[in-house]
């Protein structure tokens, strides 16, 4: 068994905000803790050769999911397959906090939008 302790990033009130790649415990996963109350905030277009699954334990957001929308919100569990572009926007004032699974024991994304989007696949991803 592994005890994963998170990296310590945090905000300045203290929220955690971390990257978890799974390769180094075998865990076959990847995760991503996201916590922000800042309306707007989320990634550019991108998406991955796995699965990612939105566990939303507050707040919502606005995803676009291969050119649909939708707003996630406390409580729902989205699931975006593999290689379908998607990005999210919070949706404030309240505070978006999510984990985000990954479906891979590393980061691996395509940016498809923004100062990314020129490069080969990048990581981490948010």
């Amino acid at each position: 068994m592994h005890v994963i302790h998170t990296t310590g990033t945090t905000r300045p009130d203290g929220r955690i905000l971390d990257n978890i790649e799974g390769a180094a415990y075998g865990a076959g996963v990847s995760l991503i803790f996201e916590d922000s109350d800042v309306d707007g905030d989320g990634p550019d277009l991108h998406q991955h050769p796995y699965a990612e699954t939105f566990v939303i334990r507050g707040g919502k957001a606005l995803f676009t999911v291969a050119g649909e929308q939708l707003i996630g919100v406390a409580g729902q569990v989205l699931v975006v397959p593999k290689l379908t572009p998607h990005k999210f926007e919070v949706v404030g004032p309240e505070r978006y906090i999510a984990t985000h699974i990954h479906a891979s024991e590393t980061f691996i994304t395509e940016w498809l939008e923004g100062p990314k989007a020129q490069g080969a696949a990048q990581t981490p991803p948010t």
